[in-house]
């Protein structure tokens, strides 16, 4: 289990006519899983394909076609549970949940109801105000996805597109642990983060490839406390279900306005009615789009085509073995190494691409003074440059770890450090060269410097006479100092002598 250092944040709190709600929150998060091919065939998962042309026989529910199972999905799914902190289970089964829907040619879905692959697990979900909170993961189980109906294109006829049908999906399913909007947000925000660490989902939202279900309930403050302790559901409150959900702000959104719209059914004494609705973000509201479906409702059995699925505990070792350092740990570790700030770790892990070029940058080198220039510098200028990533940075590791080691070494100030920068930046080059062949090294002899400030003393016996009285006047020597050397000049040197020749 997680150590949580934490104080685990307030639970969101919503004042109705009457009195004041509490939110419950447990999403259901449908991740696709990293692989080229489909979890039942060897049909391709390229996203952005022509409609119907990423589909196999067994896709397409054609007769006496049978699935066989792609053992890549099954070891993303045990990466997944691993980098969850998740059990594993040797022994699982799928099963079939019946229901009709024209994009599901077969007339079921494979899934696995009984026997998940994955068991209970956890995940810490640090909140902007340096709370966090574990929320517990109930399962993970492997599922193939349907199919995608199309009505804009016509309005008096629908399409079919099936190449997503049979995409391998991993359900996360949490216990009602989450207590607000936010936090449900950067719960999704953590599983992304993680799985992309791992590499077992992209978690591209926009193509659908991360999507939640979101369940919302509301209850009387006491009342979570008490479902704590008797684990009965029955003090969380009616929940509804929205379906869907592929973006951290409607996810929040949604679930507002949903609590909202429970609170005032309960306040005017109607029940809220289980059942699954959609969010609107045009209108911001949700809207009934079936009633909850039991277990039952989906005449679950087990799959009669696929033998129970099997697993070593041995692969799974080798699994665990090969895991990278995932978000939590490599944050601690920036903190412990490099001194940087809770912030700073977490900004620069955030994703694993932006680690590991700090930390190229940063070997051997200043940690801190690293991780302000990538943080600062680098990703500020990405963003200004059409929200690039850090893989489309045209300054390498190598280079800004270079600029830096010429700051560290005195040889350019920090001014002269940002000038150097947006020359690399836009034409390339080596940093220590440029500034050799620019003449942009830092004037660091002293009598240089004083030769250039006594001059400006002797032209400006006012202004020398004003800093005696105020010495934060003295800062116009300085500009003036930089100003005749070209910004060139040691700036420590430069205050130096201006204290001395003051008498500051």
């Amino acid at each position: 289990m997680l150590d949580l250092t934490y104080d685990a944040p307030a639970p969101k709190t919503i004042a109705g006519a009457t009195s004041d709600w509490e939110l419950v929150i447990g999403l259901e998060v449908h991740a696709q899983v990293a692989t080229k091919a489909k979890l039942f065939s060897g049909a391709s998962t390229l996203f952005g394909a022509e409609p119907n042309s990423n589909v196999a026989f067994v896709d397409a529910g054609m007769p006496g076609m049978l699935p066989v199972i792609n053992e890549g999905c099954v070891e993303q799914a045990v990466r997944t549970g691993l980098g969850l902190k998740a059990e594993i289970n040797l022994n699982s089964a799928f099963d079939r949940k019946n229901y009709f829907y024209p994009d599901l040619p077969q007339g079921y879905q494979i899934s696995q109801l009984y026997h998940p692959i994955v068991g209970e697990g956890e995940v810490l979900v640090e909140m902007g105000d340096g709370t966090a909170r574990v929320v517990r993961i109930e399962r993970i189980h492997l599922e193939q996805d349907a199919g995608k109906s199309i009505h804009d294109m016509d309005p008096h006829m629908s399409f079919v597109d099936l190449n997503r049908t049979g995409v391998a999906l991993m359900e996360i399913v949490s216990r009602p642990d989450i207590r607000g909007p936010e936090e449900a947000a950067a719960y999704v925000g953590k599983l992304r983060q993680i799985m992309r660490y791992l590499g077992t989902c992209d978690g591209n939202m926009q193509n659908g490839n991360l999507r939640a279900d979101v369940n919302v309930s509301v209850c009387k403050p006491g009342d979570y406390e008490k479902y704590q302790e008797t684990q009965d559901f029955s003090h969380l409150g009616t929940r509804c279900e929205i379906k869907n959900m592929n973006s951290m702000r409607f996810i929040q959104m949604a679930i507002e306005v949903e609590a909202r719209r429970q609170i005032a059914l309960i306040e005017d004494g109607q029940e809220v009615v289980q059942e699954t609705r959609l969010y609107d973000p045009d209108k911001n509201e949700t809207r009934s789009m079936r009633s909850k479906e039991e277990a039952h409702d989906y005449r679950y059995f087990p799959d009669p085509d696929l033998l129970p699925l099997e697993i070593e505990q041995a692969w799974v070792e080798d699994i665990a073995a090969s895991l990278p350092e995932l978000p939590d740990a490599k944050k601690s570790r920036f903190m412990a190494d490099f001194g940087l700030s809770d912030y700073d770790a977490s900004v620069l892990t955030a994703e694993a691409e932006n680690a590991a070029y700090f930390e190229a940058v940063a070997e051997g080198r200043d940690g801190k003074l690293a991780a302000n220039w990538v943080i600062n510098e680098l990703f500020g200028r990405l963003k200004k440059d059409d929200d690039k990533g850090i893989t489309d940075s045209p300054v390498t590791a190598d280079q800004l770890g270079g600029i830096i080691a010429l700051i560290k070494s005195g040889d350019i100030s920090g001014k002269i450090a940002k000038d150097l920068f947006e020359i690399v930046y836009t034409e390339g080059g080596d940093p220590a060269q440029i500034v050799e062949e620019r003449g942009m090294k830092q004037v660091t002899d002293t009598g240089a410097i004083e030769t250039a400030l006594d001059e400006i003393i002797a032209a400006n016996p006012a202004q020398v006479e004003k800093a005696k009285v105020n010495p934060k006047l003295a800062g116009w020597f300085v500009g003036q100092v930089m100003k005749a050397t070209g910004g060139k000049a040691n700036p420590a040197i430069v205050n130096q002598l201006i204290q001395g020749k003051l008498g500051l």
